[in-house]
């Protein structure tokens, strides 16, 4: 293997764990509401659209204070990643993932009441002088077990 192309497969090796840490740490940015951290996940530009829950489809910032709204009354979450599939082309890249999420909360007998959703997160990000970044991101929710509880309603 020529020393160029030794440099292009560590090059793409170093994106390919970029990338997933980056996912992950969206992950855990949402179940820790750390979301201070959103801009080490998101570019400036990015949006997100999580109209497949219920919810809402906009610039990154306002859709996740929707999110945050939207999580409030379910304190416990536990998202997990998996089956990450990566297409680059150049410094940008489409990926498609798992997600699997139960959410849950206390229930005033001792109890925990929990929900879980999954479905797929397809992005596009691109490579930035910090790293790569979500540039627009579909959450495409197909099951969720358990029914929400009576009377609840998904924030606006």
């Amino acid at each position: 293997m020529s020393a160029e192309n030794l440099e292009a497969t560590l090059r793409e090796i170093r994106d390919r764990i970029e990338i997933e840490e980056l996912l992950h740490l969206y992950a855990e940015m949402v179940d820790r509401r750390e979301w201070h951290k959103m801009d080490q996940v998101f570019a400036l530009e990015a949006t997100i659209d999580y109209t497949s829950t219920g919810g809402q489809k906009g610039p990154f910032r306002e859709t996740l204070a929707w999110l945050d709204r939207a999580l409030e009354s379910w304190p416990i979450n536990l998202h997990v990643v998996s089956n990450l599939i990566i297409e680059f082309d150049g410094d940008e890249a489409r990926t498609r993932c798992y997600y699997h999420a139960p959410m849950g909360r206390n229930t005033p007998d001792g109890r925990q009441f929990v929900i879980t959703n999954g479905g797929r997160y397809l992005d596009r990000l691109v490579r930035t002088a910090d790293g790569w970044r979500i540039v627009e991101r579909v959450c495409d929710q197909t099951l969720m077990d358990g029914s929400l509880p009576e009377g609840y309603e998904i924030p606006s």
